[in-house]
């Protein structure tokens, strides 16, 4: 994932001589030593800033091991379990996508085939007419075609029996084939049990189509619920397997082969809300809300590794080198968004799309297809016939009020112009502050800064570290000192506000 600084940077603007892409303050900490481990000072920081009334993401999450250590060995082995887990399951998976593929086109045929049947049925002549020529057509080429020489084709083609064909086509009852005259009686024997065979198997034929068709579709339900059961096993295995590849430190000159090194990397992303501004813009009501925002940053370098529990846990015993970067940031809710989506859409692009979209990029091409076969025909057929209604009513209303009333009408054209909010794209389409928001935005940028100095130096004092004296907390003898904060004027009157923030 791309660094959020980076980011920020290019998001925001820079608006004046105040450029809020870059961190209203900035800290940096960083210690060598044989017991300090990576866990209980991610945990520290974590839970203090959750506790302080923060919400916190971790939004990088990077770790890679030296190829000669146990960690990156136990690694390896925990990674190929996982693969190997998930491929069996894709390997199912894709058997039964290729079911469900047969099945649509199988009930695809079966639609076609009983228009046929529907048009057979239909009391429109037309209609009539042109299901029992393709009805008959199709038992002559499947069921007729089977009795060899004997078959309809064959008797017209090569027995002499020239009006047979057009005879089958044309009567359609059986008084109308003894009422003709324009066949001789040889062949009035032949057609006889010929069209009575094909009514019968008109019948019968469309009950077994019928039915097979139902059967398909439950079956084809069934499947469907497979896949979605498949794809729910298998995205946790594909999902560790991706998130225990090793990435992130390339070309890193601290990474040697044969040496046993780790090295990890995280990144906590706090925000808050502020819609707090000074007594004489009260009466003003913001339209955009604005964050304080911090962004902590921990690289670990472990020296050495080794299992520390028969489970297969690694541990840094020897402790290792740590880098703590504290950044504040102050951000509108605009802005905010764009840094979360540009985040979120790289996210996407480096981490493997695999992962539980198998199933819903299956279904969502056959969705159409599923939707049509797997619905109730009778709610949709109501629904439409209460629509088609409704739509004849309205067109047949000559109110001549619902013009300026109705829904195409000039006062829902006033409304629909409210309705409409603006999406915000890109950072073009995001307003610089007026005079009460930068103000408001000066606020947020205080409660970050002192919100980070917090965190950097009550981290100090609770490991007994060296820290600044007047930090706002209790002296020995148990008097107050106030803390470093920003000034709104020093921010407008054009002095430069990182000698005030560091």
């Amino acid at each position: 994932m791309a660094d959020i600084r980076d980011v920020i940077k290019k998001i925001v603007p820079k608006q004046g001589r105040l450029d809020w892409g870059k961190p209203a303050a900035s800290y940096r900490l960083t210690f060598d030593s044989q017991q300090a481990q990576l866990e209980p000072i991610y945990y520290w920081i974590l839970d203090f800033i959750q506790d302080g009334g923060w919400k916190v993401e971790k939004i990088t999450d990077n770790f890679v091991s030296s190829p000669g250590s146990g960690h990156f060995s136990e690694m390896g082995q925990k990674v190929t379990r996982m693969q190997e887990e998930g491929m069996k399951i894709l390997g199912a998976l894709n058997q039964v996508i290729k079911s469900v593929l047969n099945l649509i086109y199988d009930l695809k045929e079966f639609e076609i085939r009983l228009e046929h049947y529907d048009d057979y049925r239909s009391e429109d002549e037309g209609k009539k007419y042109r299901g029992t020529l393709s009805l008959k057509q199709i038992w002559l080429d499947t069921v007729d075609i089977k009795k060899g020489n004997g078959s309809v084709n064959v008797l017209t083609s090569q027995a002499g029996f020239v009006t047979l064909r057009d005879m089958f086509f044309v009567v359609n009852s059986p008084g109308e084939l003894e009422k003709t005259e324009i066949v001789n009686e040889q062949t009035k024997r032949i057609l006889t049990p010929r069209l009575s065979e094909f009514w019968k198997w008109v019948d019968y034929s469309e009950r077994e189509l019928r039915k097979r068709m139902n059967i398909e579709k439950s079956y084809l339900r069934s499947q469907v619920e497979t896949i979605k059961l498949y794809s729910a096993w298998m995205k946790p295995y594909l999902k560790a397997a991706e998130q225990l590849r090793q990435k992130g430190f390339d070309n890193d000159a601290a990474l040697v082969n044969a040496f046993s090194t780790s090295m990890f990397e995280l990144t906590l992303f706090g925000k808050k809300e502020i819609d707090k501004s000074p007594e004489k813009f009260k009466e003003y009501k913001l339209k955009r809300k604005y964050h304080p925002l911090i962004v902590i940053d921990l690289k670990y370098r472990g020296h050495v590794s080794q299992r520390v529990t028969q489970k297969g846990d690694f541990g840094f015993a020897m402790g290792g080198r740590i880098d703590m970067t504290f950044d504040a940031y102050s951000l509108n809710e605009e802005e905010l968004k764009l840094v979360e989506d540009e985040l979120k859409n790289e996210d996407v692009a480096e981490s493997m799309t695999l992962v539980g979209d198998v199933a819903g990029e299956a279904l969502d091409s056959l969705k159409e297809d599923l939707d049509y076969f797997l619905k109730d025909h009778k709610e949709d057929d109501k629904k439409k016939t209460e629509e088609e209604k409704k739509r004849k009513k309205s067109e047949n209303d000559i109110n001549p009020f619902a013009a300026l009333f109705g829904s195409k009408g000039i006062f829902s054209k006033k409304r629909e112009k409210k309705e409409k909010k603006k999406v915000i794209e890109s950072i073009k389409d995001v307003k610089a502050d007026n005079f009460v928001e930068k103000t408001v935005r000066a606020n947020a940028a205080q409660e970050a800064v002192g919100g980070l100095y917090a965190v950097y130096d009550i981290y100090k004092k609770s490991h007994q570290m060296a820290s600044a004296p007047d930090t706002g907390f209790e002296n020995e003898d148990g008097s107050k000192v106030s803390e470093p904060e920003v000034k709104f004027g020093d921010i407008f009157s054009g002095q430069d506000r990182s000698s005030k923030l560091k």
